[in-house]
């Protein structure tokens, strides 16, 4: 890829694509948006966002050699047959979260890039913000002390409608997986990897979880970094993951982590751009402060283009997809509702 654009062909005319991916593609140079497919959309799409070209099947899309890296906003239930397929096609792929419906799914995905020596990303584009950085960097700096507890929490209202895909659990609908995914990333992210000791939820008329909260217990420490694979131990970190897609819900995305010597506590983590505070509370003391940065989308596809010229794994990529879902099941194991 050194010195050559990267083309991109969209699999799903999906609303979240101009923000995702057209929108920071054609803010660089160094992209280039080659296809759309769409079972219904696609001439439309392509039009209207200016893309050369419109299939109105997912494979023909797949059978273009002259993409790159296809960019899958599906809904859930549709993303690991997709990503399984782009990359047998010799295709690197970066998916919507989540990255499948359950870990045996996302462990077939892992399976299938090792196999065929494709990359396989899962875009939680919010990673790749330098506010999460600052939160790694805080934490493990112990300004605070050891973390003793963390809350973490994203809602956002989506009164129920039963043709919608966040609404049906056989589509990955429920607050978890639209919105959970997000918290249940970082806890994993900064602490390693949970056990779910409880978990209450309300359910809509066709078995989605509208809300969700899970009592998570960690072994203790600061995660060491990179990508999630382990945790350094000091006393359990005890936690709080939770979802809700309420009606009359407030939308938030925030974390607060409490610590021997106090409280650090970040509101909207998934859109810091466009807008968000951090509180370091210590010794009766409270410090406001932000963190400069992009659109987290920016940042996201800055990191895939520099992660395929490298060479190096990305932090949402091979196991962490596979154990962000094992936390997801085992979430929903403990509420009964798989």
């Amino acid at each position: 890829m050194e010195g050559t654009s990267l083309r991109v062909g969209l699999l799903g005319a999906a609303g979240i694509a101009p923000a995702a991916m057209i929108n920071p593609a054609r803010r660089r140079n160094d992209v280039e948006l080659v296809a759309v497919a769409s079972r219904r959309r696609a001439p439309e799409f392509a039009e209207r966002h200016g893309i050369p070209t419109a299939y109105s099947r997912y494979e023909d899309l797949l059978a273009d050699d002259s993409i790159e890296l296809v960019y899958i906003a599906l809904a859930p239930s549709e993303h690991a047959r997709w990503t399984i397929a782009a990359l047998e096609a010799g295709k690197d792929v970066l998916c919507e979260k989540p990255m499948a419906m359950n870990a045996s799914e996302a462990k077939a995905v892992l399976a299938a890039a090792e196999r065929t020596g494709q990359r396989a990303i899962e875009a939680f584009h919010d990673y790749y913000h330098p506010l999460q950085a600052w939160i790694r960097d805080f934490l493990e700096s112990r300004t605070l002390g050891s973390p003793i507890s963390v809350k973490a929490t994203f809602n956002g209202a989506n009164p129920f409608d039963p043709a919608s895909i966040r609404h049906v659990p056989e589509l990955g609908g429920g607050a978890l997986m639209d919105l959970g995914c997000y918290p249940v990333h970082w806890v994993r992210t900064l602490f390693g990897e949970p056990r779910v000791t409880h978990t209450t939820a309300g359910l809509n008329r066709l078995g989605a979880d509208v809300w969700i909260e899970a009592l998570v217990e960690f072994d203790g420490g600061m995660h060491d970094g990179g990508v999630p694979d382990g945790a350094v131990h000091d006393d359990a970190v005890h936690g709080v993951v939770s979802a809700s897609m309420e009606p009359d819900v407030r939308l938030e995305s925030s974390l607060t982590v409490v610590c021997e010597r106090g409280t650090l506590r970040v509101e909207n983590l998934v859109f810091p751009a466009r807008g968000h505070s951090i509180r370091v509370e210590r010794d009766g003391v409270t410090h406001i402060s932000t963190v400069a940065g992009l659109d987290t989308y920016d940042h996201q596809l800055a990191a895939v283009i520099e992660g395929l010229r490298s060479r190096k794994t990305l932090a949402t990529e091979g196991l962490d997809y596979v154990r962000n879902m094992e936390a997801i099941d085992a979430i929903y194991a403990m509420a009964g509702i798989r």
